[in-house]
């Protein structure tokens, strides 16, 4: 099976998503995925952790109550990889979404590890860059991040579970992952506006 292209992967993240939200969150994890990749000794993977991040919730908008169960559907229909839709399913390991399902998909490689973890922390990291005066992450520091985070009220929708279960997986402590998130979003904002 042909390799996705970035531009494909685009065209067909807005043809089932139209919310400006969701499209920019999934840029955000995009450029966040492809700051690892290039980060972690994974340069040559770079284009797949970065459509990955992509297209992680294609089937998010419209179908919200069976997100990652849909995805494979749509994404083979546009004649993506079982690669790809294995990595952007994953993302959802564990989770009991509205339909009742949990999803099986387990994150295996790095990478999928890595967006796991990454999914629900840009959520959690935008919202606290816009509570800011500057409205940025470039003058955020870990330890203003850590009080957000340890903040249960604060951007309550981003699950600390998910997130803290993810640095599991990948075997970091969560101020690892909390510190190269951050940096990766303070370094990907520009690309982002």
């Amino acid at each position: 099976m042909e390799k996705i292209t970035r531009e494909e992967a685009f065209r067909l993240l807005e043809k089932y998503n139209k919310d400006p939200f969701h499209i920019q969150h999934a840029r955000t994890v995009e450029a966040v995925m492809r700051w690892f990749a290039k980060n972690l000794g994974y340069g040559e993977e770079t284009e797949f952790w970065g459509i990955a991040g992509l297209l992680h919730d294609i089937d998010f908008e419209l179908f919200p109550e069976e997100h990652c169960l849909k995805a494979p559907e749509l994404l083979r229909g546009a004649g993506v990889s079982e690669e790809m839709i294995h990595a952007v399913c994953s993302h959802g390991y564990g989770i009991t979404v509205g339909c009742g399902a949990t999803i099986e998909v387990e994150p295996v490689r790095e990478m999928e590890k890595i967006l796991f973890a990454v999914d629900e922390l840009t959520g959690l990291i935008w919202a606290a860059a816009l509570m800011r005066p500057s409205k940025s992450t470039k003058d955020m520091e870990l330890k203003s991040l850590k009080k957000k985070y340890k903040s249960k009220s604060f951007a309550a929708g981003c699950s600390r579970e998910v997130i803290e279960r993810g640095s599991e997986q990948l075997g970091w402590e969560l101020d690892k992952l909390l510190a190269l998130t951050l940096q990766a979003m303070q370094e990907c904002e520009d690309e982002l506006k």
